[in-house]
């Protein structure tokens, strides 16, 4: 992988090829990224660049206007204070860290923007799917109801059989039962580039990408193209 980004999902909408066709894309704000640490074998044990995405509005103390080299502002920690004043930068709201098989062609403050996308490209999108709270085993798993007649009852959509009785005695490990739906880091592999506005840092992908609008992703030059 050489090439990556932050961005956040705008929401879907559709576009037109050269032939007239009807293209569904989803819009995500790419970067820009600012690169704000670089991790290596010798110092952490391997190798990969670290992004952040988001510039964060400081807050200081109540009655301070402006924001002086001596002030400390109370929405950063002290220690991600240091940590972006150790690499020049901003602070950023998100961090990720990318391995990319040359990390040498990243120096601490460049910026990434879209453009390191063309169209047609092939891409990996990383992002959290939206959470669906507490779901049974049909909506969860997509499970098979019970049958609705000769005495059922109200199980139709419960799990159904927990295995065999006396032995072992137990649920086994694994058993798809109804829980928590979502909210989970989710990858999408092998989507395609439809359009890449430099201008306004937005990148148009091909069908779906994970998550609500809003949330974070990450964009990655695809590992199976």
């Amino acid at each position: 992988m050489q090439k990556a980004i932050i961005g956040k999902k705008v929401g879907m909408t559709q576009i037109f090829d050269e032939k007239g066709n009807v293209i569904p894309v989803t819009v995500i704000e790419a970067g820009p990224c600012v690169v704000s640490q670089k991790k290596t074998v010798l110092n952490d044990g391997y190798d990969s660049v670290q992004m952040g995405f988001g510039d964060i509005k400081l807050k200081y103390k109540k009655g301070t206007r402006s924001a002086k080299f001596d002030e400390k502002p109370i929405n950063v920690s002290l220690s991600m204070q240091g940590h972006f004043a150790k690499a020049d930068v901003a602070p950023k709201k998100i961090l990720r860290e990318f391995r990319f098989d040359d990390a040498s062609a990243f120096n601490i403050g460049d910026i990434i923007k879209a453009e390191v996308f063309n169209q047609g490209d092939k891409v990996d999108v990383i992002g959290t799917s939206k959470g669906k709270g507490y779901a049974g085993a049909i909506k969860r798993w997509n499970a098979h109801r019970l049958k609705e007649t000769h005495g059922s009852g109200p199980v139709v959509r419960h799990a159904g059989s927990m295995g065999s009785c006396s032995d072992p005695s137990r649920v086994f490990k694994g058993k798809k039962l109804p829980g928590h739906l979502g909210a989970e880091r989710v990858t999408v592999q092998n989507l395609q580039v439809a359009k890449v506005d430099n201008e306004n840092n937005l990148i148009a992908i091909k069908g779906a990408v994970p998550g609500p609008n809003g949330g974070i992703v990450m964009i990655c030059e695809s590992k199976k193209a």
